[in-house]
C-alpha cells in the first residue's frame, strides 16, 4: 500500500491545500494558516469524500457501548469535523456532547446537517495546540479522538495536548484515542503525521491513564483506498 494518498486529493487525504440555543463559541487566536487550512479543505472537497469520513463509525461506537456510561456523561468528539458520531451519540440518548474542532466550516457543515439537533451540541472552535476555551472545559467522562492527534508531530505541540487532556479527562473516565499505525499512510490532507503503534501511545500517556483495550483496524475510505489504524482506549488513574 502507498505511504501517502492515491486518490490525488479527491478523497481530501493527500490534499495539498496551500444558531443554535448553545451558540457556536469562537476564540479571537487560532492558528489562522491552520485554521485557513481546514476550512479550505471542508469547502472544496464534499466531506462525505474526505479520506477519513465513516457514515458509520464501527469501532467508536463499539468502543463506547462497552463503557456502559450514564446518558448525562459528559462528551467531547476532539476535531470532530463533519462526523456522523454526534448523529449517533444523539440517537442513544446522551444528553451532554461537546464538538470541538480548528475548523468553523467543518462544525457549520455538521451544525446544518444536524438542524435542530444542533442545539443539543456545545460547540467549541479552538486550537488544540494552543487552546484557550478548552481551558474552561468541565471535566468529562469520555474524550474522543479519531485521526487528530497524529497530526502532532512537533514534541511541544503532543505535549501540550496531552496536558490538556490529564486536566479535562476527570478520574475514571475514558479515552478513545485512534491514529494511523506503523503500516498507515505518513500524510493526511497534505499533512504530516507521526504514526504509533500500542506501545508508543501507552508511554505518551502512562503518567495518567493505564491501557484498558487496543486493536488495530483497517479503514476502508471513500475512494476505497485502505489506512490501517491503531485504535486505543485509555481510563484515566
Amino acid at each position: 500500500m502507498s505511504s501517502s494518498c492515491s486518490t490525488g486529493g479527491g478523497c481530501g487525504c493527500g490534499t495539498n491545500i496551500e444558531t443554535s440555543q448553545r451558540p457556536l463559541i469562537t476564540k479571537n487566536k487560532v492558528n489562522e494558516d491552520l485554521q485557513e487550512y481546514w476550512d479550505t479543505i471542508y469547502t472544496v472537497v464534499d466531506y462525505q469524500k474526505n479520506g477519513w469520513y465513516e457514515e458509520i463509525p464501527k469501532k467508536s461506537l463499539e468502543l463506547i457501548q462497552q463503557l456502559n456510561l450514564e446518558k448525562t456523561a459528559r462528551i467531547i468528539n476532539i476535531g470532530a469535523g463533519t462526523t456522523t458520531l454526534v448523529d449517533f451519540l444523539l440517537e442513544q440518548h446522551y444528553e451532554n456532547i461537546s464538538a470541538t474542532d480548528i475548523s468553523s466550516t467543518a462544525l457549520d457543515l455538521l451544525k446544518d446537517r444536524l438542524g435542530n439537533n444542533s442545539k443539543k451540541i456545545d460547540w467549541i472552535i479552538d486550537d488544540l495546540t494552543n487552546p484557550t476555551l478548552l481551558l474552561d472545559l468541565e471535566p468529562v467522562d469520555l474524550w474522543i479522538d479519531r485521526a487528530v492527534f497524529h497530526f502532532f508531530t512537533e514534541v511541544k505541540d503532543q505535549e501540550t495536548y496531552l496536558d490538556l487532556l490529564a486536566q479535562k479527562v476527570r478520574k475514571g473516565g475514558y479515552v478513545i484515542l485512534a491514529t494511523f499505525n506503523l503500516k498507515g499512510a505518513s500524510k493526511c490532507s497534505g499533512l504530516p503525521v507521526r504514526r504509533y503503534n500500542e506501545l508508543m501511545l501507552k508511554t505518551k500517556l502512562e503518567a495518567n491513564f493505564d491501557l484498558v483495550e487496543s486493536f488495530e483496524y483497517t479503514y476502508t475510505m471513500p475512494s476505497g483506498d485502505e489506512r490501517p489504524y491503531i485504535y486505543t482506549l485509555f481510563k484515566k488513574i
